[in-house]
């Protein structure tokens, strides 16, 4: 019978039948999984807390016709506690996993994994502000699904400068001859905030003022909804708590 394993982070679950559910898997080496976990409900399941949201495990599945089963999984990393217990953590981690599972096969890479990952466990660790960790993250996955947004240029024209407008449609930064008639304008503190968090720099954003953090925040959801061709539904409950 073909089986395989993989490391996955489960990013939702679906009740089947009376004990078993059916989880969505971000792998990876093998892209985006769906699989039956049999028996997960009941309280003598050997891996059933192994298999919940935010959890990170080895799993070892059997390959079907339309579902895989799960046959063995063993914990890589227990964030879904840590994270469960803080609401701005749940509900950044639920946008989180709710952008992964948004992506294509060709978009659901190594690279993909290992950034969701890294993000869920500085979420559990209380590293940085939750919406900090969410705005790099959505950043850092639009980038490598080949979205990453234009900043030290024109994202029309290409001509380099500091530019004072941000357009999600038309790509990240635009000059002001580029920029259609009443586009608002954006700080320039929030477009170097905005550099900051896709390129990883803890420092400056930890450090930037509450205003520039939701000015940046507004816009790194505009351009990830934008690219995703609809809604993150998780990001409601986070700005309704702001």
């Amino acid at each position: 019978m073909p089986t395989y394993r993989d490391e996955v982070v489960v990013l939702r679950t679906h009740k089947l039948g009376e004990a078993d559910r059916i989880v969505t898997l971000l792998s990876r080496r093998h892209g985006k999984i769906r699989a039956v976990a049999k028996g997960v409900r009941r309280t003598s399941s050997r891996f059933g807390s192994r298999l919940e949201p935010f959890m990170v495990a080895d799993v070892q599945l059997y390959q079907g016709r339309n579902l895989d089963i799960v046959q063995q999984a063993e914990s890589l990393g227990a964030y879904g506690a840590d994270i469960a217990q803080h609401y701005d953590r749940y509900t950044t981690a639920s946008a989180m996993v709710e952008t992964a599972d948004r992506l294509n096969e060709a978009e659901a890479t190594p690279q993909q994994y290992l950034l969701l990952v890294g993000g869920l466990r500085s979420l559990a660790r209380g590293d940085h502000a939750a919406r900090s960790v969410l705005d790099s993250y959505l950043l850092r996955a639009m980038a490598l699904s080949g979205w990453a947004p234009g900043l030290g240029e024109c994202a029309r024209c290409g001509t380099v400068g500091e530019h004072d407008y941000f357009l999600a449609q038309l790509g990240g930064v635009v000059c002001a001859s580029c920029a259609p008639a009443g586009s608002p304008r954006v700080a320039r503190d929030t477009v170097d905030l905005l550099r900051a968090l896709i390129a990883g720099e803890w420092d400056v954003v930890d450090a930037a003022s509450g205003r520039t953090t939701a000015a940046a925040s507004g816009l790194v959801a505009t351009y990830a909804q934008f690219h995703l061709e609809r809604g993150i539904r998780s990001l409601s409950h986070l700005e309704s708590n702001r």
